[in-house]
C-alpha cells in the first residue's frame, strides 16, 4: 500500500486532508454508501487484488436502510442461526402484526404472538427484552458516534439475546464502523475457506494475516465476501 493511498502524502495538511479515506464514525445517512467506501475500494484493490472483480461487479455496502439502531438489532436477532430467506419472512410476519417495529409497539407484543410470527420461545424473549432495554435506556445516533467499536459491543452483549456477532452485525449495518470483521460469521468464513484456503476453513495463522491485509477496512472486505457468495444483498 502506497503512502499517497494512505493520504500521508503530499507533506502539506490540507491536501493530506483531501486525500485521506473518510475513516469517520458518524453512521452513514439511511440507505446511502458510507463516505469512507470509495477510499476503502481503492486500498483494497491494491492490498488484495482478489477483491477486484468483486468490487467492479458488486454493489456497495447502504448503511442504516433497514431503519433506527432498534429495528436493526432486531432484525439480528431474527436473524440468527437461520438464512436470509427465512429471516425476512419472520420479519415481514413481524410487521403485520405490530406494524413498523418499535420498542414501544414490540414491547406490547405478547411471546404467543412472537412465535405464531416464526419465532422461537428464546427469540420472542430476546426481542421483548430488547424492546424493555431501549424503552429504559433509548440510545441516541451522537451517542454511539462517541463510543468506539469495542465499547458498543461490551454496551449490546450486556442485553439478552445479543453476542458478538449481533453487535458486529450493528457496527456494520447501522453504524458504518470501516474495520469490522465478524469472524463468527459462517458465511464469511466460508468466502475465506473458498477463496483463500482450497475449500478447507483457513489456520488461524491465515486468518491473522488477512485482518492485518485488510485492516483498516476489514468492513468492506466482509462485505465483498459475502457477496462472492450470493450477490443479493444481505439485509439486516
Amino acid at each position: 500500500m502506497t503512502a499517497a493511498a494512505r493520504g500521508r502524502e503530499p507533506s502539506d495538511a490540507a491536501a493530506t486532508r483531501a486525500t485521506r479515506p473518510d475513516r469517520s464514525t458518524v453512521a452513514a445517512p439511511a440507505g446511502r454508501v458510507p463516505p469512507w467506501w470509495a477510499g476503502a475500494c481503492l486500498e483494497l484493490r491494491e492490498s488484495d487484488p482478489r477483491f477486484v472483480p468483486l468490487i467492479d461487479q458488486c454493489p456497495p455496502l447502504r448503511a442504516g436502510a433497514r431503519g433506527d439502531a432498534f429495528a436493526t438489532l432486531a432484525r439480528s436477532i431474527v436473524g440468527q442461526q437461520v438464512s436470509v430467506k427465512a429471516a425476512q419472512s419472520v420479519w415481514e410476519r413481524l410487521t403485520g402484526v405490530c406494524g413498523r417495529p418499535s420498542p414501544a409497539t414490540l414491547a406490547r407484543v405478547s411471546i404467543a404472538e412472537l412465535r405464531a410470527c416464526g419465532l422461537s420461545t428464546r427469540k420472542a424473549e430476546y426481542i421483548g427484552g430488547l424492546a424493555r432495554h431501549f424503552l429504559e435506556r433509548p440510545a441516541s445516533a451522537p451517542e454511539w458516534s462517541r463510543m468506539d467499536d469495542a465499547a458498543i459491543v461490551a454496551e449490546l452483549v450486556s442485553v439478552r439475546g445479543i453476542g458478538v456477532w449481533t453487535a458486529q452485525m450493528f457496527l456494520i449495518f447501522h453504524l458504518a464502523r470501516p474495520d469490522v470483521l465478524p469472524l463468527a460469521d459462517l458465511g464469511l468464513r466460508r468466502a475465506i475457506a473458498l477463496r483463500y484456503g482450497r475449500g478447507r476453513d483457513p489456520a488461524q495463522r491465515t486468518l491473522a494475516r488477512l485482518s492485518a491485509l485488510w485492516q483498516p477496512w476489514r468492513t468492506a472486505a466482509t462485505w465483498y465476501l459475502w457477496r462472492s457468495l450470493d450477490p443479493e444483498p444481505v439485509r439486516h
